[in-house]
C-alpha cells in the first residue's frame, strides 16, 4: 500500500489557474449575442413609487429594452431561508421601495456602458415615507410601519417561559451590539443566462449550484432538468452567495422575455448596498452565578435586524444563535427570546458563521464581565464551568447534540503559546507606571456547529483506461481548496499520483446532485463521499486485477508503487491503466450521509495595546488554537484559520455598516467602509488540537468559520481588559478609536453609562414555544 499523504501540507493544485489568469469568472464570459443589464436603484430608504418614466432610456443608443415590475412576470420570493412567508421580496420594486439600493427597473443594452448611460435617463417619482432604521426603534409601538396592513415591524420571534435567574446569587447584565457587516467578497454577484426555448443555461457566482437550479425551476415553473447551472471560478462567497437573489430572478426573466443571452455583473458600489449584509444583532444577556463562580442560569433576549424583507438574516437569531447559546459551558437553565425587526435597510443574510459568531461573542463577553464582577480570573471562571469531556456526546438545552469536546485542551495550548504569565507581568508594570498605552489580554473559548443538520453529499471517482482519474463532488468550492483536498483523499486510497486526477464540480449537467458549500460542510460530507467512492473503486479494481493476475481476490494488494500485485509475489504487477482497460471504466458515485452536525471548538488569546489618549487599538499578538477534528492538510487548515482571523479581527476593530436616520448608507464605498488591508493586520499565530469526531470516517469537522467565531470576542475582551483599571466595563463592537476614546473620557469624568438597559417591551408579547425558541424551517445555514 502506498505511504499516506494525509496529514501533510500538500500545495494547492488549483492555484496555477488562479495565479496565471487562466481561470474563468462570470465577468469573463462571452456568449454570442449577449446583452448587458444595469439596474436602476432607489435613492430612498422608504417611499411610494408614483411613476416610472422609461421612454428616454428606451430610445438611448444600444438599448434593447427597459423593464419595470409591471413589464415582467416576476415571482416574489425569499432567499435561502424563510422567516415570514407573508413578506417575500419582489425582484423589482412594485408599489414602494424599502431600502436604498432596491432595484426598481432594469435596462438592457448591447454593451455595459450603453446600459449604464441609459439607466441615468430613467425617471422615478417617489412619495417619501418615514424610515425605520434602528431595529430596536423599529419594534417600538410608535415606529413607522414598513408594510401596509400590519400593526408592527416584527418579522418573527419566539420566547421561552423559563426563569433562569431564580437561583442566582449574582446577576451580571449587559446590552451588547453585534454590528451589521458587509460580506465583501472579492467578486460580487454575477449571472449570465442563455435561454434555449424553455431550457436555460445559467452561469452564476454561487455557493450552491444545485440548490440554485432547484429554486429557479420552482420559481419559473420548470422541470429541474431543463435548467443547467454552472458556477465557474467564484471569487469568494462567505454566505453572501447562497440562494437566488432578486437580481438573479430579474436577469432570468429578462433572458426568457427577449430570448437572448444576458449578463449582469455587480459593481462594488452595488455590492455594498444590495448584497445581503451579515450579523446585525443586539443582545440583552443576564448571567446568573454563585459567588463561587458557578453559572446558575442564562437569560438572553436578542433583537435581530432582518432588513427590508423577512428572509435569511432575521432568521439567524431564532436558529443558529439560539442553537449555540449555551456555548462550552454547563448552564443549568437557559431562557432565550428572539425578535426579528423589519427595517428600511438592506436585507440581511448569511455571513461567515451565520449566527454562530454572534452567539459566541455575546456569551464570551458576558463571561468576562462576570469575571470582573466576581474578582475571578477570566480563565479560571471559564474552567469552573466547562462541560465535562466525559459527558460527550452531550445534548444542550437548545437541542444541539455536541459530538465530542475537551474545551480546556486548546485553552491550555493557547495560554502556553502566548506565555500569559509573562504578558500579565508586563501588563501589571504598565498599570503601575501609569503608562498611557495600556496592555489588554482577551480570551475566548468557543464551540460552533458545522454541517448543521447533518445531511448528505454526493461524490464520485472514475478511473479511465489510460490510468488517469476524475473526481466529482456536489460541493462547490470558491477558494477553500476542494480540488486539492479531494484529490489527496483519492490518491491516498488508490495510489494514483495527484497530478493524474481531474476534479469536476459546480455544473449540474456534470454532477448529478449536491448541496453545495456552506456551513463548513465540504470535507466532512463531500470529502467523505469521495473517500467512500474511492474505496468502492478500489474493490472493483481489486476484483479485476485478481482475474488478470490469476489470483485470489483476497491475495491482491496495492503495492507502494500504486500497482496491483499478489502478496508474496512481488515480481508480477498490473497497473491501473491495465486494470481499467480490462473492461469499462471503473466508476463509483454515491452519497455520504452523516448522522448529525459536528461541533468544532477552540480557544483564542488576543494581546492588544490601547492608547488611552487617542483610543487607538494596536493588536500585538493573536494566538488561535482551533480543533477541527482530524486534519487532512495542515496548509489548507492554516489558510482557513488566517482568513477567519482576518474577518474576526476586522469585526472587532474596524468594520461596520452605518446608515443615517433617513436610511441613507454612510458606508457605500470602500472609502467609507473600513475594511482592513494587509497593512492593518499582523502576523497570526495558529495551532491546532485534534479531537476526531466519531460521525464520519475521516474524523473531520469544519474549519472555514471557526477562527471568525473565536477571534472577535477575544479581541473585544482584550480591549476592555486594557481599560478595566479605569472602570470601563464594556465597549461595543467595533472597538474603533472614537468609541474607545469616548469610553476613556467618560471613565475619567465619572459618566460611564450603565452597560445594561431594559430590553424592548415587544419580547413580552412573543409566542412561547415549548419553553424554548424554535428554529425556522429552511435550508442549511
Amino acid at each position: 500500500m502506498p505511504g499516506s499523504i494525509l496529514g501533510t501540507s500538500v500545495r494547492r493544485v488549483e492555484d496555477i489557474d488562479l495565479l496565471t489568469g487562466a481561470s474563468t469568472y462570470v465577468g469573463n464570459l462571452v456568449l454570442d449575442g449577449m446583452l448587458h443589464l444595469t439596474f436602476v436603484r432607489s435613492p430612498l430608504a422608504h417611499g411610494r413609487i408614483t411613476g416610472i418614466e422609461t421612454a428616454a432610456a428606451a430610445e438611448a443608443p444600444g438599448v434593447v429594452a427597459v423593464y419595470t415590475a409591471a413589464d415582467l412576470d416576476l415571482p416574489a420570493h425569499h432567499g435561502l431561508m424563510v422567516l415570514n412567508p407573508d413578506l417575500p421580496r419582489p425582484p423589482l420594486a412594485t408599489d414602494r421601495v424599502r431600502f436604498v439600493g432596491e432595484a426598481v427597473a432594469v435596462v438592457v443594452a448591447g454593451t455595459q456602458a450603453e446600459a449604464v448611460d441609459a439607466a441615468e435617463l430613467v425617471e422615478v417619482d417617489y412619495d417619501p415615507l418615514p424610515a425605520a432604521v434602528d431595529p430596536e426603534e423599529a419594534l417600538a409601538p410608535d415606529a413607522p410601519i414598513q408594510y401596509p396592513g400590519r400593526t408592527d415591524n416584527l418579522a418573527g420571534g419566539a420566547r421561552s417561559d423559563a426563569d433562569p435567574l431564580a437561583d442566582a446569587e449574582v446577576v451580571v447584565r449587559a446590552r451588547m451590539v453585534n454590528q451589521r457587516l458587509a460580506v465583501m467578497p472579492m467578486e460580487g454577484n454575477a449571472i449570465a443566462v442563455r435561454p434555449d426555448g424553455e431550457d436555460l443555461a445559467i452561469w452564476v457566482s454561487t455557493q450552491m449550484p444545485h440548490g440554485f437550479r432547484t429554486q429557479v425551476a420552482a420559481l419559473f415553473g420548470l422541470e429541474p432538468e431543463r435548467v443547467r447551472v454552472i458556477a465557474p471560478h467564484v471569487g469568494g462567497g462567505f454566505g453572501g452567495k447562497a440562494g437566488v437573489l432578486a437580481e438573479h430572478t430579474t436577469a432570468i426573466a429578462v433572458a426568457r422575455a427577449l430570448g437572448r443571452p444576458v449578463r449582469w455583473v455587480e459593481t462594488r458600489s452595488e455590492n455594498l448596498v444590495s448584497m445581503p449584509h451579515g450579523r446585525g444583532q443586539i443582545a440583552y444577556y443576564e448571567l446568573g452565578l454563585t459567588r463561587a463562580g458557578r453559572i446558575t442560569g442564562l437569560r438572553a433576549r436578542v433583537v435581530a435586524d432582518s432588513g427590508a424583507y423577512a428572509g435569511f438574516g432575521g432568521a439567524l437569531a431564532l436558529g443558529p444563535t439560539y442553537t449555540m447559546s449555551q456555548g462550552v459551558y454547563d448552564i443549568p437553565t437557559i431562557g432565550y427570546d428572539a425578535a426579528a425587526a423589519l427595517t428600511t435597510t438592506t436585507p440581511m443574510g448569511a455571513f461567515r458563521g451565520a449566527g454562530r459568531p454572534e452567539a459566541t461573542a455575546h456569551l464570551e463577553r458576558i463571561m468576562d464581565m462576570a469575571a470582573v464582577e466576581l474578582g475571578i480570573d477570566p480563565v479560571e471562571l471559564r474552567r469552573r464551568n466547562f462541560l465535562d469531556p466525559a459527558a460527550f456526546p452531550h445534548t444542550t438545552l437548545s437541542g444541539a447534540r455536541y459530538d465530542v469536546g475537551d474545551y480546556d485542551l486548546p485553552l491550555r495550548e493557547a495560554l502556553r503559546l502566548v506565555d500569559v504569565d509573562k504578558v500579565r507581568e508586563e501588563q501589571a508594570a504598565r498599570r503601575e507606571s501609569g503608562d498611557p498605552v495600556q496592555l489588554g489580554i482577551g480570551v475566548c473559548v468557543y464551540v460552533e456547529i458545522t454541517a448543521g443538520g447533518g445531511g448528505s453529499e454526493f461524490g464520485s471517482v472514475t478511473i479511465h483506461t489510460d490510468g488517469t482519474a476524475t473526481i466529482s463532488a456536489g460541493t462547490s468550492g470558491h477558494g477553500q481548496g476542494h480540488p486539492t483536498a479531494f484529490a489527496m483523499l483519492a490518491s491516498d486510497r488508490l495510489g494514483i499520483p495527484m497530478e493524474k486526477f481531474t476534479f469536476v464540480q459546480s455544473d449540474t449537467a456534470l454532477v448529478p446532485r449536491g448541496s453545495g458549500t456552506g456551513g463548513s460542510r465540504s470535507l466532512q460530507l463531500g470529502g467523505n463521499a469521495v473517500l467512500v467512492a474511492a474505496d468502492d473503486v478500489l474493490e472493483q479494481a481489486r476484483s479485476r486485477a485478481a482475474a488478470l493476475l490469476e489470483a485470489a481476490e483476497d491475495d491482491v494488494e496495492l503495492t507502494p508503487d500504486g500497482e496491483f500485485g499478489v502478496a508474496g509475489v512481488p515480481s508480477v504487477t498490473v497497473t491501473w491503466a491495465q486494470v481499467a482497460s480490462a473492461g469499462e471504466e471503473i466508476h463509483a458515485g454515491l452519497d455520504f450521509r452523516q448522522d448529525g452536525a459536528t461541533f468544532p471548538f477552540g480557544a483564542h488569546v488576543s494581546v492588544v495595546e490601547v492608547d488611552t489618549d487617542t483610543g487607538k487599538v494596536t493588536p500585538l499578538r493573536h494566538v488561535a488554537v482551533d480543533d477541527c477534528g482530524r486534519i487532512l492538510n495542515p496548509l489548507l487548515v492554516t489558510g482557513q484559520q488566517h482568513g477567519g482571523l482576518a474577518q474576526g479581527v476586522a469585526q472587532a476593530l474596524y468594520e461596520e455598516v452605518v446608515f443615517d436616520a433617513e436610511g441613507q448608507p454612510l458606508t457605500a464605498t470602500l472609502a467609507d467602509y473600513r475594511m482592513p488591508t494587509a497593512a492593518d493586520l499582523f502576523t497570526f499565530e495558529t495551532a491546532n488540537t485534534e479531537t476526531p469526531t466519531p460521525l464520519n470516517p475521516l474524523g473531520a469537522k469544519g474549519i472555514g468559520e471557526s477562527a471568525t467565531v473565536g477571534a472577535t470576542p477575544a479581541v473585544q475582551n482584550a480591549v476592555v481588559d486594557a481599560l478595566t483599571p479605569l472602570g470601563v466595563r464594556h465597549v461595543d463592537l467595533p472597538c474603533t478609536p472614537e468609541r474607545v476614546w469616548r469610553a476613556v473620557q467618560d471613565a475619567r469624568a465619572g459618566t460611564l453609562p450603565d452597560p445594561w438597559r431594559e430590553p424592548p417591551a415587544i419580547f413580552a408579547t412573543l409566542p412561547v414555544r415549548g419553553g424554548r425558541a424554535a428554529a425556522p424551517e429552511g435550508g442549511e445555514i
